[in-house]
């Protein structure tokens, strides 16, 4: 999708890659390292407060794949390919990791190499994905 947003966030050994459209609101990322993500600054994203192993670590929790990172020198991790696995969240989406195509309904296809959150409520303004409508939905299953 090439009108996508992406911002990028280095601290000149790491990059953290932030796309907005695909954040369900999990807020793993302010709860693990609020020193770096803090959503009432400008940036909102300060990478320099943290180490770049911290920084891997949290973007791995990611549950939507929002967050990213390429370490400076090195190739991004969408460029390997990954294992797949499936995760049903209590009353949230269905985490899918791994390499997948994923063709939306406008037929736009992209390849993820990391979780990717689908939506499971119905309520999602941004299907297949999930946006965190749910919470608001008070969606159960």
């Amino acid at each position: 999708m090439s009108n996508e947003i992406r911002k990028e966030y280095s601290n000149g050994e790491i990059t953290v890659i932030w796309k907005p459209k695909l954040c369900i609101h999990a807020k793993e990322c302010v709860k693990r390292l609020p020193e770096v993500y803090d959503p009432e600054k400008r940036p909102w994203i300060q990478p320099e407060n943290a180490s770049a192993a911290d920084l891997k670590a949290q973007i791995d929790a990611c549950p939507s794949g929002a967050l990213s990172y390429k370490m400076e020198g090195e190739a991004a991790p969408e460029a390997q390919s990954l294992e797949t696995k499936v995760e049903v969240l209590e009353n949230g989406p269905l985490l899918v990791y791994g390499t997948l195509n994923v063709t939306d309904a406008e037929g736009n296809t992209e390849t993820k190499n990391r979780t990717t959150a689908f939506c499971r409520c119905g309520q999602s303004q941004n299907k297949p994905y999930c946006d965190g409508a749910h919470v608001e939905a008070d969606f159960r299953g």
